[in-house]
Parts: C-alpha cells; structure tokens; sequence
C-alpha cells in the first residue's frame, strides 16, 4: 500500500478530533477525503504528511512510519494544503526553482524537471510572471507544480479547487485525473461532482470516525453507506417482515406502497428472492423491485447530518 492509516486518534485539548481512523490507499488510486467542516479531514492529511502527530496509531507512506523517517516520507509525498502558500514577489521559475533546492534536486536536472511541470501543469502561457500577478486558478497550478516537483509517489490535495470558476475547475480536474494514473492521490473536496469525476473511491469522515469507505460507483448506490432497493407494492401494506429477514439492514418507507430496502451488498440475490417468495406467500403483490442510485449528496447528507 502506498498509504497506510492505522486507527489515528488525534485530540485537540479535550476536543476529539479524529477517533481511531483507519484506512489504505493503493498505487494509482485516487482517494476522496469527503467529510463536513470540522470532521477531521485536514487533520487526517497533515498527520500523513508529518505536519501533526497523532496521540494514537500510525501513518506509513510507501511502507515507511512518518513519525519515525519523518524526511524520509517527506520525499514521498507532494502537498497543496487548502491556503496555497506561495512566495507572490517570486517569478514562476524562481519559485519552482526554489522548492527543488529544497527537495536537493541538482541544479543541472531543475531547469528540465520545471519546464516539464510547467507544460504538465498548464503555465506555458503565465510563465514569465510573478505569482502574485497570476489568477487564483493559475496560482493553484503553482501549488500543484511544486507538490510535484521532486516527483513524489503520492500526492495530497486538501481542497484544490476551492475559489476556482467552473472553466478552472474542470482544468485541475482533468490535471488531477491524468496525475493518478500514475501516482496515489488523496483530495479532499466538498464538491461532489468533483469525487464523481475523478475519484476511484470515497472514504467519508464525520466526527472523527469514518462512516464509509466504498468504490465510488458503489456508494453511489447505497443509501446510509449500504446498498439499497426500491420495493413498491400494488397497495399499501404492513411491511415489517422485510425487516425480519436475513441481510436485510434497515427499512425505510417513502409512500404507502413504497420502500427502501437496505442489505448487505454480497447478499443481494437471496433477499430479493426471499422478498418476492415471501410477498407471494402473504399475498402481497409487488409491482417494482429495483437496485436504485442516489446521488453522492443524499449520500452524504444521510451519512454526515
């Protein structure tokens, strides 16, 4: 695994920031850290790249303790912390050039290692520019330039395209995308078309605890982090016995002659068989019974309220 997290518990005083999370990221996954303001997300990020400790458990980048070989690490991992920090009197080269020598990079490999960022990062154009005449969408570029810089096996983005019109969205979305073909990323975003887009999977944090952790396809079609089926009866009747049977997590009734149907995911065959034998045996007529999708935002919101 190229990031591995071990039940990390962090407090802040007596306030429990994150509470014994644990989780993995392979090679050439991209991750969507989703959670709302205060869950832990950042958090979680600063403690893989070394910038926190936890009070308890452990990160490991590329089977390496952070804690332990914190440098070490450091040479691993790329980070664009949600506030870009960048020096705006420095020029584009300048700058990048700076944050090589930082990561010991030889003088005589810079000047090929920043054009070849700046074409991968789109600065062609602004090049010659100071980064504080730049755009906040370029200066985000900046950011993702130098993250990448030394080359790092994993890259961490906390909130990357926050303040970016749609047309710049898109542009380091798309940069994002092409970037984890080959490397591991994990972004946090409250935009959820962004962790459609380009996020492999989704772990959801809320009060410090994980409450997910899917394929994004997958928690696509979950209601609660689990899977789900829309049943619909011919009239309305008592439908306590779905609850009853084996697999079945949860019912949820939307109309009278309408529910929703949550069950362990490896299970789905036997409880639609057995809701169908068990309708007919009780005489209820089922018209519907589909595997339904909802949108990664009622996910969340079911998941975070």
């Amino acid at each position: 695994m190229s990031v591995l997290v071990e039940n990390l518990t962090k407090m802040y005083g007596s306030q429990l920031a994150l509470d014994n999370v644990s989780f993995s990221v392979a090679n050439g996954e991209i991750l969507g850290l989703l959670g709302p303001n205060g869950a832990g997300k950042s958090t979680t990020m600063k403690i893989i790249t070394g910038f926190l400790l936890a009070n308890s458990g452990k990160a490991e980048v590329c089977g390496i303790d952070v804690v332990k070989e914190p440098l070490l690490t450091k040479k691993k991992i790329g980070y664009l912390p949600e506030h870009n920090p960048l020096y705006l009197d420095m020029y584009i080269r300048e700058f990048l050039d700076f944050t090589a020598g930082i990561y010991g990079i030889p003088s005589s490999k810079r000047t090929a290692r920043i054009e070849e960022l700046i074409e991968l990062t789109g600065l062609t154009a602004e090049r010659k520019k100071k980064i504080g005449q730049l755009s906040k969408g370029y200066r985000q570029r900046v950011g993702l330039a130098q993250a990448l810089i030394h080359d790092p096996e994993v890259l961490i983005l906390d909130e990357p395209t926050t303040g970016l019109d749609p047309n710049q969205i898109v542009e380091i979305r798309n940069l994002i995308s092409n970037i984890g073909k080959s490397k591991t990323v994990i972004l946090s975003t409250h935009i959820m078309q962004e962790v459609t887009a380009i996020c492999n999977r989704v772990v959801i944090i809320n009060r410090g605890k994980i409450v997910a952790d899917k394929p994004t396809k997958e928690l696509s079609q979950t209601l609660f982090g689990e899977p789900v089926l829309r049943v619909q009866f011919k009239e309305n009747y008592d439908h306590k016995w779905i609850q009853m049977l084996d697999g079945v997590q949860s019912v949820k009734k939307v109309k009278d002659n309408e529910l929703f149907v949550t069950f362990r995911a490896e299970m789905e065959e036997e409880v639609r068989e057995r809701i169908f034998t068990d309708a007919a045996g009780k005489k209820q007529i089922i018209r519907e019974i589909e595997k339904i999708e909802t949108s990664l935002e009622e996910v969340f919101q079911n998941l975070t309220r």
